[in-house]
């Protein structure tokens, strides 16, 4: 869950994700004639770097407000038809994120990123696989400017990445972000701008406050409404069922378990009553004694459990090279990471002595109130 709240925070939406209002109904063909404006800021005309200082200056908590574009390429003489021109500012974009969520590093494999206005892209590793190309070679290819003219470019491959993302490494050419911007006629527009809170769960406030200053131009929206983030929050319950499934087995294996061992000392029980001890404290007995061994279970439990999740903590599974990599447009890192909490440590420590010594309660009153001679008898 957290893979894909990074992965969509990164490549897709950042905390606040700013379109023209137009661009956003055309949004599956990656339209780049409606750049982002403002006509509260100003009627006429206006640059990204105006608006994002607008909104950088105007809005505290704010990290950084990036501009980008995604467009689409048909390429030529490549077994691959198609692939998605992403321009980005790289070396601010790699300062703010990691690309490579597994190795928390800019991704970067071989050869190096594009530099500031040059003829140059990078491509992923499925990307150069499946068409044969190397550091070094030229990738032909045709876009659409923002007049709707044809634009054919020839950058040359200077890097080759591995997000562990595969829609980026096989889909993906990076350039930079001012060529980019030139070739598709943009002036001194963009087709994105991408925000960076401080904190991402203030992004709503944020967003309502970017929709203020730059009125309804365009369309503002914050990561959590991220189609995939809303499908990952409506699967919360089924989550939660699950664990409740499993807290509820283990309920009845505890009841299943207690009433066993107590049913073998009933005569203990009979033998308590019959030298004086009321039912509460027959009861508290048998309490304090699962209290004790819960407390004693739980610990182990944690301990080994931490143990473990720290270790794999700093060497994640990644799944993609076991299942060959084939998730590619949900927004989600192959690679599994385990996460240890202390927090976490601490709440199942909790549940489970919580859960062992309230379920020891039910056999044992049940047992509690037999009468010491019938007790003793059986």
């Amino acid at each position: 869950m957290q893979s894909m709240n990074k992965t969509v925070q990164t490549f897709e939406s950042g905390h606040v994700r700013i379109v023209s209002a137009r661009y956003e109904e055309e949004s599956d063909y990656m339209p780049v004639q409606y750049p982002v404006s403002s006509s509260a800021l100003k009627p006429e005309g206006i640059s990204w770097k105006e608006i994002s200082s607008a909104v950088f200056n105007g809005i505290p908590g704010i990290r950084a407000v990036m501009p980008r574009i995604t467009t689409m390429a048909t390429l030529q003489e490549s077994t691959i038809k198609h692939a998605i021109l992403w321009g980005v500012y790289i070396e601010k974009e790699t300062e703010l994120n990691n690309w490579n969520y597994a190795n928390r590093d800019n991704g970067l494999i071989e050869g190096r990123y594009p530099d500031s206005g040059a003829n140059e892209c990078a491509v992923g590793t499925l990307f150069a696989q499946k068409t044969g190309l190397s550091v070094g070679d030229k990738i032909p290819l045709k876009t659409i400017s923002a007049h709707f003219s044809d634009k054919l470019w020839s950058p040359v491959i200077t890097g080759i990445f591995n997000f562990d993302y595969r829609k980026y490494d096989e889909n993906v050419i990076i350039t930079d972000f001012e060529r980019l911007e030139r070739l598709l006629n943009l002036g001194e527009g963009t087709q994105q701008l991408i925000i960076y809170a401080d904190d991402e769960n203030h992004s709503q406030a944020i967003a309502s406050m970017v929709q203020d200053i730059l009125g309804e131009d365009n369309y503002i929206n914050d990561w959590k409404n991220n189609i995939w983030i809303v499908i990952q929050k409506s699967n919360d319950v089924i989550y939660m069922a699950a664990y409740l499934i499993f807290l509820i087995v283990a309920s009845f294996l505890i009841i299943n378990t207690i009433a066993m061992i107590i049913h073998e000392r009933i005569k203990e029980i009979g033998m308590m009553g019959c030298l004086g001890m009321s039912r509460s404290e027959i009861v508290k007995v048998f309490f304090f004694e699962s209290l004790f061994l819960a407390s004693i279970g739980a610990s182990c439990g944690v301990f080994l459990g931490g143990v473990l999740t720290g270790i794999l903590s700093r060497f994640p599974v990644r799944l993609g090279d076991l299942y060959g990599n084939t998730i590619n447009e949900i927004p989600v890192s192959t690679t599994v990471f385990f996460m240890f909490s202390f927090k976490r440590l601490l709440m199942s420590w909790f549940a489970g002595v919580f859960i062992a010594s309230i379920f020891t309660l039910i056999p044992v009153l049940k047992s509690a109130f037999v009468e010491p001679v019938e007790a003793l008898r059986k």
